[in-house]
């Protein structure tokens, strides 16, 4: 009922997030924050109270009105990782990682893997982190609503074609916002790896494939697999192809970087009981996108979980 009732919200998010005023909903994700301050060489105060602030809002926070049940929230995680402290200003860097159940089994396949490395705001004791619709809070929160979004459109294009339209927009306005004011990290050109090429990635229409992908390799793939495993297996082995279509196009783009990230054991594990025609067949694919991948494409080469 869990993934019935998620699949359903993905078309009716849609129309629910911009023609109906906000109501009462439950929060959308479970985010766990862990901080990392090795690199820096004095504890301070100020990092224990960001990572709570960061917590309470990412998990306080309603950024939509989706009607998301205490049980369908979106299981997340941020690991912050402080490189320097100056003048109030902190810079470090922040994975940001998502997943989702796999219908009628136990464990849950990774969504987002994101690695920012270029994360820089200020923030000062007793500071309140307010979700501002639309508008600009600060530095951090900006930062955070993006992330929050990025999941989101994840999560709910992972059930419906394309149903984390709605997310996708507010990501964008987020963007446009940040460039606006000329934020580290969110500039459209000069960087292939940064918040605005996340974005670009999976809208631009040479490369929004990424996300007809998201759709098949998990809705019709991972959730069918549980039932017919060969037959969910297939749909995985032809919505691969995007992959090598996105290359085409576009070998630098960060949603390649992020799927090789979030699916590349994954993709091992598939692969391991599929015939052998087919696994050459994702193999050549996949040394052809990932050639650096050396161990993990033996594995996937012979069809093991372990390297011969």
């Amino acid at each position: 009922m869990k993934m019935l009732s998620h699949f359903l919200q993905s078309f009716a998010i849609m129309v629910a997030v911009f023609v109906f005023p906000a109501k009462a909903v439950a929060q959308e994700l479970i985010c766990d924050v862990q901080l990392n301050t090795n690199n820096i060489a004095t504890e301070n105060d100020i990092f224990t109270e960001l990572q709570e602030a960061v917590k309470n809002y990412m998990n306080d926070t309603k950024f939509s009105t989706a009607q998301i049940a205490t049980n369908e929230r979106i299981n997340c995680r941020l690991n912050i990782n402080i490189q320097e402290v100056t003048d109030g200003k902190i810079k470090c860097d922040i994975q940001v990682q998502s997943s989702r159940p796999v219908f009628n089994a136990s464990y849950p396949t990774t969504l987002v893997n994101y690695h920012d490395t270029k994360v820089n705001f200020p923030f000062e004791s007793g500071q309140r982190l307010n979700h501002v619709e639309n508008d600009w809070d600060s530095d951090l929160t900006a930062l955070l609503d993006y992330y929050a979004y990025l999941i989101l459109a994840m999560d709910f294009d992972s059930f419906a074609p394309r149903g984390g339209q709605p997310f996708w927009d507010i990501v964008n306005n987020i963007v446009q916002m940040a460039q606006s004011r000329d934020a580290d990290g969110w500039q459209t050109f000069g960087d292939t790896k940064n918040r605005a090429a996340v974005l670009a990635a999976f809208t631009q229409p040479s490369t929004a494939g990424l996300r007809d992908l998201t759709y098949t390799y998990h809705r019709k793939g991972l959730d069918e697999m549980t039932v017919s495993p060969d037959k969910g297996r297939a749909n995985i082995t032809q919505a691969l192809d995007a992959l090598d279509k996105v290359h085409k196009v576009s070998p630098m783009c960060v949603g390649l970087t992020m799927f090789e990230d979030a699916k590349f054991d994954e993709i091992v594990n598939i692969y391991t009981k599929s015939s052998d025609t087919e696994r050459k067949t994702v193999y050549d694919l996949m040394s052809k996108l990932y050639p650096t991948e050396t161990q993990k494409l033996e594995m996937l080469k012979n069809g093991t979980n372990k390297v011969n």
